[in-house]
């Protein structure tokens, strides 16, 4: 009876494992990134939008990277997992029209290392935001360790103008 129970539960993790690894594995260069974790609020930003790329074009930001021999004809270079910016997306660089709310440590954002990333807001009044994006100002301040991975810095609140 014991063995049986043994063998049950190790069916069982394999069966998981594998459907794991089958609903993580991409089919082509153009399947979505690894999962990120999770995030306050999902992003507004559809899968197809995303891509691989072998740079960043203007008006988009990317949210992994790899290293490739796609990109050179000379050795490896990286490649960068690109989509529009959305509000709710973790995303390596901030962008222009958004503020953040949040950073955190990641290995996503570089192939070499450590880099922060963000957590892109579409600016509205009533936001506690870590920046002041054109077109608004803010009534009050507060000292947080969400703006910066290092230390302490000025969070506002927003108010349209």
């Amino acid at each position: 009876m014991l063995r049986s129970k043994l063998r049950s539960m190790l069916l069982g993790v394999g069966t998981a494992s594998v459907m794991l690894g089958t609903a993580l594995a991409p089919t082509s260069a153009s399947a979505a990134a690894p999962a990120a974790p999770a995030a306050p609020a999902p992003a507004d930003v559809s899968a197809a939008a995303a891509f691989w790329s072998c740079t960043v074009p203007s008006g988009y930001t990317y949210t992994n990277t790899r290293s490739t021999l796609s990109c050179s004809t000379t050795g490896i270079r990286t490649q960068y997992y690109v989509q529009p910016p959305a509000d709710g997306l973790w995303a390596c660089t901030t962008m222009s029209g958004y503020t953040y709310t949040d950073t955190r440590t990641t290995l996503s954002c570089s192939t070499s290392g450590t880099r922060t990333m963000y957590y892109l807001r579409t600016p509205s009044t009533g936001l506690w935001a870590c920046t002041v994006p054109p077109g608004f100002t803010y009534t009050s301040t507060r000292t947080t360790l969400s703006c910066s991975t290092s230390g302490t810095r000025t969070m506002y609140y927003l108010r349209q103008l």
